[in-house]
């Protein structure tokens, strides 16, 4: 079997991502190791899947520039010297580094030079996040900007290969010195095998309730507090309805209180983080998935896990009219609103409650749509991509060439 390394600065549980990577690389018959965050458990390697996962104690307090900094440095000094100690081990072929921090790959420096190739999966676009967190208002701003451009183009020209999670994400890459010919999209597609369960089994939604749902992280970028403030608007309109948030985050106890100040705790229900594993079970119950994502220089790229999950559970969805996401599916695919106005989201939610057929014809445009990107054909170009690493250059091109 031919040995695999993942990094990520994440923990490795709750990272569908990098889950379906590492177990699509071990059904593929490569053996993976995982280099992650500790979800807190006692033991520091375990293994999971199949998967090894060796883990940091590393807390995760972000909000300043500098506890990034440290978290970012602390996490690559560990990786640095993990990565070299287990690749005079076990030689692995590729080396997959996902970001954020751009400059990870650096970790893996060493281990290149003693064989392996190197993969930089770029989840996020770093110069644009930072604008998203703090703005350019300030000449200092707009100079750390330019700055993660830098980095972001050293790091990835530094990879072997380069995949983006999107095509408007591979193409501002591209316009910043990206290699066309280095790159290929592998999107954020859900793994349907895990919602086996819920598509071969009817709804178990009670005839007279409808839930529209949102899970994830409890973040202000998410926009939950606009669903509720919406769901307030338009709830008069739809006896029976339901609002269901899972998870948890930052935001929790304000949007809690907000729900309290809107007199709506018997129809807002916050059950706090799910399982991962148990979220198709809740999908399952809900009738709409709700992905009411703020707009901005950041988000507009963003193509969230949650919103294939929804759509192979065969769940209509609303959704922020964002550019990433338009680029894929149409107007009769979602049930889009503009990005922060609740007005807007309150008259989709009335008019998916009240038309159910409009809400089969969107289920089923959603799906037909998502088909070209679905897992089985991301996967598909990932193993080809690792093993075209391992075997030859032309394997990688022919890669590239059936992402464009």
């Amino acid at each position: 079997m031919k040995p695999v390394c993942i990094v990520v600065q994440n923990v490795y549980d709750i990272d569908p991502r990098v889950r379906r990577k590492a177990e699509a690389l071990i059904a593929a018959g490569f053996s993976v190791d995982v280099l992650a965050l500790s979800d807190g458990r006692a033991t520091k390697t375990y293994t999971l899947n199949a998967v090894n996962i060796y883990t940091l104690s590393l807390s995760r307090q972000r909000g300043s520039l500098l506890r990034y900094a440290f978290e970012y440095a602390a996490f690559f000094l560990w990786v640095l010297f993990r990565m070299t100690f287990l690749m005079w081990r076990k030689r692995y072929a590729v080396i997959d580094v996902n970001t954020l921090p751009d400059f990870l790959i650096f970790a893996a420096v060493p281990a290149r030079w003693m064989g392996a190739r190197l993969i930089l999966d770029m989840h996020e676009i770093t110069p644009e996040f930072y604008i998203s967190r703090y703005g350019t208002a300030k000449w200092v701003d707009r100079c750390w900007v330019s700055f993660l451009k830098y980095v972001e183009r050293i790091s990835f020209n530094s990879a072997d290969f380069v995949i983006t999670i999107s095509e408007p994400i591979r193409d501002l890459l591209v316009s910043r010195g990206l290699n066309p010919s280095k790159t290929v999209v592998v999107m954020n597609a859900v793994d349907e095998d895990r919602f086996a369960l819920s598509l071969d089994r009817p709804s178990v939604q009670a005839a007279n309730q409808f839930v529209m749902v949102y899970h994830g992280t409890l973040s202000r970028i998410y926009g939950l507090d606009i669903a509720i403030e919406a769901f307030h608007l338009a709830q008069a309109q739809m006896p029976g309805a339901e609002l269901w948030i899972l998870g948890s985050g930052p935001e929790e106890q304000a949007l809690a209180e907000l729900v309290r100040e809107r007199g709506l705790s018997e129809m807002v229900k916050l059950p706090g983080r799910v399982p991962f594993a148990d979220i198709p079970q809740w999908l399952d119950k809900c009738a709409v998935g709700v992905l009411p994502i703020r707009r901005d220089v950041f988000l507009d790229f963003a193509f969230p896990n949650k919103l294939p999950e929804f759509i192979v559970t065969g769940k209509p969805v609303l959704m922020s009219r964002l550019k990433g996401i338009r680029y894929y599916f149409s107007e009769d695919a979602l049930a889009y609103f503009e990005p922060e106005d609740p007005v807007d989201l309150a008259n989709q939610m009335v008019r998916v409650y009240r038309d159910r057929e409009l809400r089969d014809g969107l289920t089923a445009r959603a799906r037909a749509e998502y088909k070209p990107v679905s897992w089985d054909v991301m996967k598909l170009r990932y193993l080809r991509l690792v093993e075209g690493l391992i075997g030859s250059a032309r394997a990688v091109a022919e890669t590239a060439h059936s992402s464009l």
